[in-house]
């Protein structure tokens, strides 16, 4: 919404404030919707006021591209890591320490879900280490991460859950393979039915 429209509506709100006119009616109909309109009218006045209120609040927008929550690395602290997709094709990637496995594939529209936006209540970002010396240098999974991953399609022994593995000096040039498939599964899935 550009300041003109912003503008034009807050001079058009006030306008649609003021009080109802009454259509033209006769002397008996009016005394007989006298209290009917009054209540209509009032019912109209906070329905406007709130109207008023967000048509006048400031908007702003960020690119997609912001959205995620990793940064681009500072030059000479670049670390590597790379994903292989379903069908087997390799996306290098270079990212900064700190950002974890599911928001670098996601920034990089690579197919990984995150259903639960990565606070560890899911399986859906499950990826797998293909190097089990590179596992072995990664901090120990979780017991919620391990019960996550319990749930997931496809879990080898190298498994990790993607938002829990964060990257550091120690896993530049790390590689993960995508699952050929996940599972979403909630509690509700386990509920009698």
């Amino acid at each position: 919404m550009t300041m003109a429209t912003t503008r034009a509506l807050g001079r058009a709100l006030p306008r649609l404030s003021a009080p109802l006119r009454p259509a033209q009616t006769t002397a008996s109909q009016s005394a007989c919707f006298s209290s009917s309109r009054t209540r209509q009218q009032s019912a109209f006045r906070p329905t406007i006021a709130l109207a008023q209120q967000l048509f006048l609040r400031s908007f702003s927008t960020t690119r997609a591209s912001q959205h995620g929550h990793i940064h681009p690395p500072k030059p000479g602290e670049e670390l590597n890591i790379t994903f292989v997709d379903k069908e087997g094709r390799e996306h290098p990637f270079q990212v900064s320490k700190g950002d974890n496995l599911l928001d670098i594939a996601q920034a990089n529209d690579l197919e990984m879900e995150g259903a639960c936006g990565g606070s560890c209540a899911c399986s859906t970002c499950h990826v797998i280490v293909t190097d089990a010396a590179m596992y072995n240098r990664m901090p120990e999974a979780t017991d919620d991460e391990n019960d996550m991953l319990d749930l997931a399609f496809g879990l080898t022994e190298t498994s990790r859950l993607g938002c829990q593995v964060c990257m550091t000096k120690e896993l530049d040039g790390l590689k993960v393979q995508l699952p050929a498939m996940s599972r979403n599964m909630q509690a509700a899935d386990f509920s009698a039915r």
